[in-house]
């Protein structure tokens, strides 16, 4: 059951639609634009009420999950005693070397701010001791890796078309479908893509938006290249071993230079 239009609002759709279609293939449904308006603890079971396109809108379920998203958990800490601030959802308000409102305080992690990922946390905590060290460090990462672990999986980093469009920002997408990928097609692993997001005018990247098998273990390279300022050619260039999924980031690459031998996509 999802509120929305459409399943993980936020990411890219071209990302989400192999998994939505893979997902109903294993459920009795998806229902979306709508919410779970009751749900009663009927003994052997649980009546859900539903509001939304959805009928009956009265159904009973074995078990029900709620997933309903995350908030800091800044209270009872005793935070009013010191001069710790809070934005208005709860988060610990930090600098770049994750110091607070009160000298004596740091805070990483959840209740330092989005994303809440634990990647994100590791690497706040090396940045607040670097700094309690003395050494002239902040934490203002270009791109932090995100990931859906299911199946397939969905991993993005840095700027999104989403994104981009929401800001009115002029950008380009880079696709590689994985249909032309040989090792894909040797796995039985077709419904993926790989997708660069890239400045029109200089050509470096801006972002990266992947979905298939192990989509997780193919962004890092990504982060890297993101983080370093790469451009097209600068990927295009990199050498990538052959047959693996990984190559793909190379590949689609080469899409927007005309470069592209695996698939026919003529120089914009």
């Amino acid at each position: 059951v999802e509120m929305t239009d459409g399943l993980l609002p936020g990411v890219d759709r071209d990302l989400v639609r192999p998994l939505h279609k893979a997902l109903e293939k294993q459920f009795a449904a998806i229902h979306l634009n709508t919410k779970v308006a009751s749900l009663k603890d009927l003994g052997e079971s649980i009546e859900a009420v539903f509001d939304g396109p959805v009928q009956p809108k009265t159904q009973r379920f074995g078990r029900v999950l709620v997933a309903v998203g995350r908030r800091p958990n800044s209270s009872n800490l005793g935070l009013e005693n010191t001069r710790v601030s809070l934005d208005a959802k709860g988060f610990v308000q930090v600098d770049a070397q994750r110091r607070t409102t009160d000298p004596h305080i740091l805070a990483i992690g959840d209740v330092a701010g989005e994303p809440m990922l634990a990647h994100k946390a590791t690497h706040e905590g090396k940045a607040a001791v670097e700094a309690l060290a003395g050494h002239p460090v902040e934490f203002r990462p270009r791109a932090i890796p995100a990931v859906v672990f299911t199946d397939p999986e969905i991993a993005w980093a840095g700027l999104t078309e989403s994104q981009a469009k929401q800001q009115g920002r002029k950008i380009e997408s880079a696709v590689f479908p994985w249909g032309a990928s040989g090792r894909a097609q040797a796995a039985g692993r077709t419904e993926g893509l790989t997708k660069w997001i890239f400045d029109p005018q200089s050509q470096r990247v801006l972002g990266c938006g992947i979905v298939g098998a192990g989509a997780g273990e193919l962004i890092a390279e990504a982060v890297l290249a993101i983080e370093l300022g790469c451009h097209l050619r600068d990927l295009a260039e990199t050498i990538h071993p052959h047959p693996t999924l990984s190559e793909s980031l190379g590949i689609a690459a080469e899409v927007p230079l005309g470069m592209a031998t695996d698939i026919f996509r003529p120089k914009r």
